[in-house]
Formats: structure tokens, sequence, C-alpha cells
């Protein structure tokens, strides 16, 4: 009886092509980066694939390949063990699948790190008589402290920062908004779960005024003059929201040049905004 195959790890001789034939490869399709990608949508069982896998590490290798991809639907975690026993390590991992990645040259591991940052906005909402909207929260880190604060939120995946702002406003406060110009953004690090944090101070316009507070979230919602609210006890005690609140001060006295959003078209036609100084610069 022959000996079952052996783990196809770095430095090691790769199997014959006969062998590679005779066991087969798993499916995968090239990256733009000299790599391969394997999506496991068919469920399988781990004594047929790991043999797979290691007859494609070993034809990879061949081939000149550098890093392999393989994303595992939340249905084949009975997957996970068996690749990290083949030298593949975790990557990301989202509600319904994991990545997994092996880097095969001996040389340096250049495979991008799993995102690094959390995209998060505060809205700057000011009506014709210089008043700001602005909540109190029910929960987070502003539980508790007696101050307002702007409407806030995260960014989610493939939605735009001007779109985040809007829908934030809207679901915060029942107003809704036009976009006018991001003001400022800061970078925190060692944030949630230790990512680091974009954070970006948009400006609104009001389209609407009537107040409807999002009950499971908000204590409480209402429009203020904006001299209060940058003179808030809590404001002066930190400098960051000092600083953000007499931002959007000078904006309201001033022409402070913040950054508008204008779409642009990618060559495979996507349409991204790129967020530039309008005032200063006209395309």
């Amino acid at each position: 009886m022959s000996s079952p195959p052996t783990s196809v790890l770095k430095g090691q001789t790769a199997l014959p092509t006969d062998k590679v034939q005779q066991i087969g490869l798993l499916n995968a399709v090239n990256d733009k980066y000299g790599g391969v990608v394997v999506d496991m949508k068919e469920p399988m069982d781990s004594h047929i694939y790991v043999p797979l896998l290691r007859a494609s590490i070993s034809q990879w290798r061949q081939q000149g390949k550098k890093g392999v991809w393989i994303k595992l639907p939340i249905q084949q975690a009975n997957l996970v063990e068996p690749t990290v026993k083949e030298g593949f390590r975790y990557h990301h991992a989202e509600s319904n699948y994991l990545m997994l990645v092996y880097w095969i040259p001996d040389s340096p591991d250049t495979l991008p790190a799993n995102a690094s940052h959390i995209v998060g906005i505060g809205a700057f909402v000011m009506n014709n008589k210089r008043e700001v909207l602005v909540v109190k929260e029910k929960h987070g880190y502003f539980k508790g402290k007696d101050a307002w604060k702007f409407p806030t939120g995260v960014v989610n995946q493939g939605e735009d920062i001007c779109a985040a702002a809007i829908r934030e406003v809207k679901e915060e406060t029942g107003i809704d908004t036009e976009f006018m110009e991001i003001l400022a953004f800061s970078q925190t690090h060692q944030q949630f779960l230790g990512k680091s944090d974009l954070f970006f101070v948009c400006m609104l316009q009001p389209l609407s005024f009537d107040i409807t507070k999002q009950d499971s979230e908000i204590k409480a919602a209402q429009w203020i003059p904006i001299d209060e609210y940058v003179n808030q006890t809590y404001n002066r005690e930190h400098k960051p929201f000092e600083y953000i609140a007499k931002i959007c001060l000078t904006k309201s006295q001033s022409n402070y040049g913040g950054f508008s959003a204008v779409h642009t078209l990618t060559s495979s036609g996507k349409q991204p905004y790129l967020y530039f100084n309008g005032q200063d610069f006209k395309p």
C-alpha cells in the first residue's frame, strides 16, 4: 500500500506531472498579481480536498505562481483545519466566508494585509437660523455624557462617504439633507478591534427641518445655536472635538474651503467620487 501524500510546503520538491494529473487540481482563477484565487463553492470532504490542494500547490509552484487565496464558505468550515495544516493562514472573514492565504515562493511575502481602517462620518448640518442639528446617544462612547454631538456613523462596505453622511442623518434624526463638502478628517490608531479609524467631518444642507429621532439609538435630537454647540464644556476639554467645532464655526462665518464631491470615471467603468477644494480648482 502506498503512503499518503505529504504536504507540499516551501522548498519541497514538486509532485511529478503524471501524479498531478492523476490526482486532479482545484478550480482556480488567476489574479492580477501573479497569484491564484480558489472559490470553494461546492461541498467537499477533507480526504478528497487535501490531495487536490497539495497537487494544486505543486502545479502552481511549477507555474511560478505567488500568492494563493482560498475562499471557504461558512458551510465548508470542515476544510479550515486541513487548509491551515497545509501552511495557509487566516487573512480575513466576513459573515458568510473565511479567506485563507499562502505564499508559494521563497521570496518575502508581499500579500496585502487585511483592511486596516474603519471609515466613519460626522455630519455638520446647519439651518438658516444658524442652528446645528445635534443628538445625544443612548449607547456607545457618548452614553451618559451631557454633551450634544453631530450625527455620526460608520460607512458601509461599498457606500460612498457622502451617501453615508446623508443616510446617518436621516436614520438618527429623520432630516433629509444634501451633501455639500468634507470640511476635515482625522486618523486615529488602535480603535475598534485594533483597527485604525478614518473620520470625515461632512457639511450637509438640510432639505427638511422637523426632527423624528431614532428611538433605538438616540436619546434626544434637536436644533441648537451653533455658538452653544461650540462652547460646550465637553468640546473645550477634548481638543479633537474643539478643533472640529471651531472648523465648523469658521465655515459658518467665512469662506473656509472644504472638499466637494465630483463623480469621475475609471477605465473599468466605475464611478468613484473624487473630493477636492472646488473653490480653488475648477475641473
